[in-house]
């Protein structure tokens, strides 16, 4: 276990705050809730049961005019003109899923509509992200009047410029953070402008999309009222506008609270083709082949952690026009292949991503990068489609920002084939994710001068960069963040709703939390802190690529599962007692419905990580050469024994990595050693020093171990380390 890297928790609400607070008792009993819950909305402002019920109800949250947001009366005349006018329009949009959805939303209305539109995203590896030159002076060729940007464009000066000069109109709407120059088209709808005053900036790409539809049917239907243009164009599009909104991970309020709410009942009510035969696929490639069996609800949840990704590799690995298609065919067997072929890819794209996660860990490790304000790293062959997830998971892990940068592809195909080396103009594709207190675009802002290009949002950004540029850009951005970060590595705070009791693990209270739904930024799933439960078994699944660990307290058992963390980074064995952070989940399984925690923090419980962090405590303080007592620092020979024995047998049953942690479970349970943290690193430094062992530190408590085969017997006594520490201590 890492103990420089534990998070501090805070838990808003205790067990006896809950059976404390009147106020909780009386929302509960008037809303037909349980205290837990009633609990929750308290957490999330709701003052009384008026608010509350508001909150339950949604009433607070109301969509606005779209003819708010600047520049949109330009953009709905412009389109409604092409539109009637028979012009060719293109719709260009971006190749994640609120890019897709966004393409898909548009081109339905407009070919509703009657308009000559077609759509067009680049690929990933080809073109790289937003409008080019070579595109739009094709598009001017094939005779397209007017391009429509969706979830792209806000930063494309010089295209905008070129499209004007060769007779093509472009309407950009974008929602992605602005330069100080906006480019020159007939309209640049971005609730981000800094001249806008738009109510709601944190509108996702497709939400952008939305209000135009809205725009765009009440300027073609000026005698209805504007209410039922709303009603219509929500009907049509809701459930694709929730998918980009909770996928692009927008703030879950205001009008976002809404749209995605009614986007979710829309697919619970009736499900388009595609989206239905997506779930199938996805069921059955979790599910060995078979049927999923029970329909599962449709929650947030579902659209960030199944559909979201299976869309989202299409335009990583392959071609975001499969996922378009999915969406916009009304025919189920087309859907299915299409489906398919998403699941398919995304398979890939999880290989992928792991290979890349392995060798940027390794990367970290063994250039000291996880000391760096910034992970800066870059690499010759890694899929540029895929380094943003593993930036995200290289940000969590490290708890700092991170930026991937790929050069695959750099370089001419015949210098390629030759084996040339790396050029200094090479050209590099990053994807960088952040925390908050660093604001990736404005770090990226103020090394503007190095980056051929960039852009995004404060916590997720790409760019564009010459290998000869790469040096000084690290040493920049570092600089930069020191002064938004500090220099000293941030403990990281949890803040967990309130704590979970064995009594509150029920379906009931499961169910009730989707009361509580839209979840997402600002309205957060619920995390819950549940302390001293017993692990009584821990189970590898997924291939080994998460955990299930089994948990039990007063009589309650219950599994909690602990996705992409293996066992051993786990570092919690059976026999433990933990706390946990955790969220209360519903697990559905051949029409079982079982309750289960979804584990997002664990740590042996709070008495024995008491004990373990003053043993790691006292290991710092013998290693600067404090005193301290004999007992607690000394080996025993019997210690070296147990600990000569337990590594032996486990090298030769071919298991040879191991944490601190996982020795000192083994030492404990099989050879009833009680040696504690500061004696085994002693014991281990003694035997590498004396040569019995090949010991590898692979990051901090993290062991490998061979056998070194020695012919005679060795005393400990040849060893300084414990001659020195014996003398220390005997004197």
């Amino acid at each position: 276990m890492n103990y420089t890297k534990l998070k501090k928790w805070h838990v808003r609400a205790t067990a006896d705050d809950i059976a404390s607070s009147e106020r909780a008792a009386v929302m509960a009993k008037e809303l037909s809730l349980t205290p837990l819950t009633a609990q929750l909305l308290i957490n999330r402002g709701c003052a009384d049961i008026e608010e509350a019920r508001k909150f339950l109800s949604k009433e607070t949250e109301l969509l606005h005019d779209p003819f708010l947001l600047k520049d949109m009366d330009k953009a709905a005349e412009r389109i409604v003109s092409a539109v009637k006018n028979r012009e060719k329009i293109i719709i260009f949009g971006d190749y994640d899923v609120d890019g897709v959805t966004s393409v898909c939303i548009l081109d339905m209305y407009l070919t509703e509509k009657g308009a000559d539109v077609s759509y067009y995203i680049p690929c990933r590896s080809g073109e790289g992200y937003g409008m080019s030159e070579v595109a739009v002076r094709r598009f001017a060729e094939e005779g397209v009047q007017l391009i429509i940007t969706v979830d792209t464009g806000i930063t494309a000066i010089e295209e905008a410029a070129i499209a004007k000069a060769v007779g093509v109109d472009v309407v950009i709407t974008d929602h992605h953070e602005c330069r100080n120059e906006l480019p020159d088209a007939v309209a640049v709808v971005d609730p981000r402008r800094p001249d806008d005053s738009y109510p709601f900036s944190e509108l996702a790409g497709v939400g952008v999309v939305f209000k135009l539809l809205c725009a765009l049917e009440t300027k073609l239907r000026p005698e209805s009222p504007v209410i039922d243009c709303i009603r219509d164009v929500s009907r049509s599009c809701a459930d694709l506008v929730a998918i980009g909104t909770v996928a692009d991970v927008m703030p879950i309020k205001d009008e976002n609270r809404l749209i995605v709410a009614y986007g979710l009942e829309m697919m619970e009510r009736e499900m388009r083709p595609g989206l239905a035969e997506l779930l199938e696929a996805s069921r059955r490639s979790t599910n060995g082949g078979r049927s999923g069996g029970q329909k599962r609800k449709i929650t947030s949840a579902l659209i960030g952690y199944t559909i979201a990704p299976r869309i989202n590799a299409a335009g990583r690995i392959a071609d975001a026009s499969i996922a378009v298609e999915l969406f916009l065919t009304k025919d189920r067997a087309r859907a299915r292949e299409s489906a398919l072929k998403l699941c398919e890819i995304n398979r890939e794209r999880q290989l992928e991503e792991n290979k890349i996660a392995e060798e940027a860990y390794a990367k970290i490790t063994v250039s000291h990068a996880q000391n760096d304000p910034v992970i800066v790293l870059a690499d010759e062959n890694w899929h540029h489609g895929v380094i943003g997830i593993v930036a995200s998971r290289v940000t969590e892990k490290f708890d700092c920002p991170s930026i991937l940068i790929s050069f695959e592809g750099s370089g001419s195909p015949g210098e390629r084939e030759a084996g040339a080396p790396p050029s200094p103009d090479d050209i590099g594709k990053g994807s960088g994710r952040s925390i908050h207190g660093l604001n990736l675009v404005e770090a990226l802002t103020a090394c503007d001068d190095l980056l051929i290009k960039y852009g995004g949002h404060e916590l997720a950004a790409g760019l564009t960069i010459y290998r000869k540029n790469l040096p000084e850009f690290k040493r920049r951005i570092n600089e930069y963040a020191v002064k938004c970060l500090g220099s000293e590595p941030a403990t990281v705070h949890i803040e967990a709703d309130a704590e979970i009791t064995p009594a509150d693990i029920t379906l009931q209270q499961a169910t009730e939390l989707y009361k509580l739904e839209p979840f997402g930024v600002s309205n957060p799933v619920p995390l819950f802190a549940a302390f001293g439960f017993e692990v009584i078994d821990v189970a590898p699944v997924g291939g080994g690529r998460h955990t299930r660990l089994t948990l039990r307290k007063d009589g309650v058992t219950v599994v909690g599962m602990c996705f992409c963390q293996t066992g051993q980074v786990l570092d919690i064995y059976r026999g433990d007692t933990v706390d946990l952070l955790c969220n209360l989940d519903i697990n559905e399984f051949q029409n079982n419905r079982t309750v289960q925690f979804i584990v997002r923090d664990v740590r042996p419980a709070s008495a024995q990580l008491e004990r373990e962090l003053y043993e790691y405590e006292l290991w710092g303080r013998v290693r600067r050469g404090a005193d301290a007592d004999a007992d607690e620092v000394v080996p025993s020979r019997e210690d070296f024994a147990a600990v000569y024995n337990l590594l032996r047998r486990e090298i030769k049953a071919q298991r040879e990595i191991f944490t601190t942690r996982a020795l000192l479970h083994l030492l404990s349970t099989e050879y009833a050693a009680d040696i504690g943290y500061t004696k085994l690193r002693i014991i281990i430094g003694v035997f590498e020093e004396l040569g019995f062992f090949r010991i590898d530190e692979l990051g901090e408590d993290v062991w490998r171990f061979g056998f070194i085969f020695v012919k005679a017997k060795t005393s400990l006594d040849r060893s300084t380390l414990y001659r020195r520490l014996k003398y220390r201590y005997d004197k």
